[in-house]
């Protein structure tokens, strides 16, 4: 008797949202997320390149940190909204935050992988098949300790930065993606 095989499981890429998706926010001598809707600027060629992707067959799934929750700067209905309209903007097939504050510990804000390894099981992706697009150590600590390859846009705050490849923005790290033949991992 024979039957079809297992299936293979997905291919994904997981994309920090703030600096990669949406422009971030010059607060107090820093970048920071936005707190309001009024503050949230979609970058133009996120959700074109965010359809490549999955025009090629890879998940996008969008993975933040947002302390800002734990805070009490950002209430938690414009957090709806900016998630919504940067959804709606670039289209992923799922978004996950995380509301906590460092001093949480919890295992889904990042660098810890839980985000990623939450929508991983929810959506039957291979990790190691996979990329983390985002622009600081913490993005690439989450897709290393996940497993995935990982992608840093470039911006004049993270310097100093490493990753597997370095990209201008989100449209340069779907090039790389979609134009270069991966090493297989050892």
């Amino acid at each position: 008797m024979t039957g079809a095989g297992p299936a293979r499981l997905a291919a994904a890429v997981f994309l920090d949202r703030d600096g990669v998706l949406n422009r971030v926010v010059p607060r107090d001598g820093g970048a920071g997320s936005p707190r309001t809707a009024a503050e949230l600027e979609l970058v133009p060629e996120a959700g074109a390149a965010v359809r490549r992707l999955r025009a090629a067959g890879y998940l996008t799934l969008v993975v933040t940190n947002q302390p800002d929750l734990a805070r009490g700067l950002l209430c938690p209905q414009a957090h709806a909204t900016i998630m919504e309209r940067v959804r709606a903007a670039a289209q992923p097939d799922d978004m996950a935050a995380c509301p906590h504050d460092d001093g949480h510990g919890c295992r889904c804000r990042k660098p810890r992988p839980g985000l990623l390894e939450e929508l991983a099981g929810r959506w039957g992706v291979d990790l190691e098949r996979s990329f983390m697009v985002g622009d600081g150590w913490k993005d690439m600590e989450a897709g290393r300790a996940a497993g995935c390859r990982t992608i840093l846009v470039r911006t004049d705050y993270n310097t100093g930065v490493t990753a597997d490849a370095v990209a201008g923005d989100i449209s340069a790290a779907a090039d790389l993606i979609l134009g270069r033949a991966w090493e297989p991992r050892n």
